[in-house]
């Protein structure tokens, strides 16, 4: 008894795939995974702290920052994923994939909602592909079910040492009042601001996908 072996994708074939549906995908060794919609107040959280970061990033120089938000696709090289980032900071020129057109390879910050369906990827084998792209300075993660932002920050070890290896220091703000710096871009940016309007659910009821 023989058992079928799955044919893997080429990252051409994901493309066509991709760009042919309704919904996002990421792809991986071969194989494609669709990405899960958002709720309401997910995409209330990503649309307040776009917003506020491109008008922060612009006023200081509108030419020389590109924040950009879920349909744009990002390419880790060292990998292979290909993913949607809820959120994105590109500073300079854009550096495309060869392979896959309109497929960024040289974010500075990246930032994920986290929603219950995700959260565990977001912080684990997700961020792990995160830390193989260079270019990544910062890693937000924000919370949607309570005020609470966390930020990674990449120091980097001496030598020449691949990105994986860099250290990544951890704050967390969870004042409904705070704000939090990203370093690498310059800005600060309020938990008011991000959370515009957001109605948190009860303590005892499990954030949404």
């Amino acid at each position: 008894m023989s058992t079928a072996v799955k044919r893997r994708l080429t990252p051409q074939e994901y493309l066509a795939i991709d760009e042919a549906s309704e919904i996002r995908h990421e792809f991986l060794d071969g194989e494609i995974f669709a990405m899960s919609g958002a709720t309401f107040w997910h995409t209330l959280i990503k649309d307040n702290l776009s917003q506020v970061l491109r008008n922060k990033l612009a006023a200081k120089d509108a030419n020389d920052y590109y924040v950009l938000t879920s349909d744009q696709r990002v390419k880790v090289s060292a990998t292979g994923l290909y993913t949607y980032p809820d959120i994105l900071i590109c500073c300079g020129e854009p550096v495309f994939d060869e392979e896959i057109r309109n497929t960024l390879m040289n974010p500075r910050v990246l930032i994920e909602v986290l929603s219950e369906s995700t959260e565990r990827y977001d912080r684990g084998a997700k961020f792990g592909h995160y830390r193989q792209l260079a270019s990544v300075q910062e890693y937000l993660l924000i919370a949607q079910d309570r005020p609470c932002v966390e930020r990674y920050v990449r120091e980097p070890t001496t030598g020449d040492s691949p990105p994986a290896a860099n250290r990544w220091v951890l704050t967390a703000v969870t004042d409904a009042a705070g704000s939090l710096l990203l370093e690498s871009v310059g800005v600060e940016v309020t938990l008011a601001d991000s959370y515009d309007r957001v109605v948190f659910p009860p303590p005892d009821e499990p954030q949404q996908g």
